[in-house]
Order: C-alpha cells, then structure tokens, then sequence
C-alpha cells in the first residue's frame, strides 16, 4: 500500500537554506572567543543536531569553561547576524516550494534553528507566506535526532505524524522524523556526505529539491491505482 500525505514538513538549514558552508563560519568565530581554533573538523558532528547538542559536543571537544546556556546564547547571537546578512536559499527552493502550493500541498518547516534566526529568514527570502506551520528549535526541549520537533509540527498543523513526509538532509534530522513516525526523503548534501549512507535509513533520497513534486505526483499515482484516497480528499 502507497502512503497518501497530508503535509510536507521541512528542514530549513541544509535543505531550503544553503546555510551548512555558514556554519562552519559561525562556530569558528564562537570557538574562537574561547581561545580555540577550529577549521570545521567537526562539521558531521554538528550536522543537523540542535544548539544544545552542537555546544555540548564543543564544550567537552575543546573542554571550554563556559556553560552550555552561554555557549548556545553566544551561539544563536552569532547564526542570528549571518541569517540575516548572509545565508541564502538554494537555487531551486522557492520555484519548488511555489509549486507544491499550486499542487495544494500543505507546507511546514521545522528546523533547529532558533526563532531568532529562522524567522527573518524566512521573511527576508520572501518564503515565509508559503508554510501553514514553522516549528523553531527554541520550542522543544529536546532536539533532534529526538522526534520532538517533528510531533509539534504535526500537533499544530492537526494531522496525525503518519501522514507527513519530511524532506531532511542529515541522518540526525532522518532519524528524529522516523522516531516520529514519519516518512522521509532525504537531500544529502555531497558536499559533506556521501549519499550511500542515506539509502538505508530514508525512505526515498533524492538529488534536489527539484525531484520533490515529481515524488508526491507519482506517490499520488500509486495511491490512486491503489484506490487510495490523495492528499486533496484531506484538504479543509
């Protein structure tokens, strides 16, 4: 049986936002008001985890005296700044985007970032319009791979966590979208994974944003060959 979705949640840092060369850049500057020189050596560490997660993992990497709330307070003034100023999207997310609204595909973000960071973002990329639904890092107490950020998603959108598909591009971000229960596609970012790694873990991995409506189109396919009822039965 082929799954039918009521929504399609994504991550932003990785995914919609070409932030991951970014972050290298922000936390050698918040390492490096610790005295530490760090060269991104840690990248797939960090990759896709929340604050709390990534500092930890710095704290006791580099044992730094700072507490873990000043290194994530530190942390989110610096992403907030290169959020605003600098990262981008990728090429071909807002024509994607645009075009899962006219397929009447329901839309929602859930990202680690913090609101401070995720929202003028949005704003400034001129997405924001275009997601019933934005789940920040700052609203769970728990990050990913924890399922947390991914059951509030689909909490405040009222639909049931079977029903969505996640598009992620981090194993940590797979892993919290199927301890909730979720489907995923997976968008592994080549230059810092090797894709193989995904294949058993998601449920569908793809080379771009681009594939993504062509997916739920042959996933209605198959559900309606199937007698299924598609996503549009479900819409309000």
């Amino acid at each position: 049986m082929f799954p039918t979705f009521h929504a399609v949640i994504f991550d932003l840092d990785g995914v919609l936002a070409d932030s991951e060369p970014w972050w290298n850049q922000i936390d050698v500057k918040l390492l490096a008001e610790h005295g530490v020189s760090y060269r991104g050596e840690y990248h797939r560490n960090v990759l896709g985890v929340s604050y709390r997660i990534a500092v930890e993992f710095y704290k006791n990497a580099f044992h730094i005296c700072a507490s873990i709330e000043e290194l994530m307070r530190r942390r989110a003034e610096i992403a907030t700044d290169f959020f605003a100023n600098r990262v981008g999207l990728f090429p071909s997310a807002k024509t994607t985007l645009e075009e899962l609204v006219e397929m009447k595909v329901p839309l929602a973000i859930a990202t680690s970032s913090v609101s401070a960071s995720a929202h003028p973002f949005l704003d400034r990329t001129g997405i924001r319009s275009l997601f019933d639904v934005v789940v920040t890092g700052d609203e769970v107490q728990r990050g990913k791979p924890h399922p947390d950020i991914y059951l509030r998603t689909a909490k405040k959108r009222g639909i049931s966590p079977e029903t969505c598909l996640v598009i992620e591009d981090a194993l940590t971000g797979v892993a919290a979208a199927k301890a909730a229960n979720m489907r995923v596609a997976a968008i592994p970012d080549r230059r810092f994974v090797d894709p193989r790694e995904y294949e058993k873990e998601a449920d569908y991995v793809l080379g771009s944003l681009s594939e993504i409506p062509g997916l739920i189109r042959c996933i209605w396919a198959a559900a309606s060959e199937e007698h299924i009822p598609s996503i549009e039965n479900f819409l309000p």
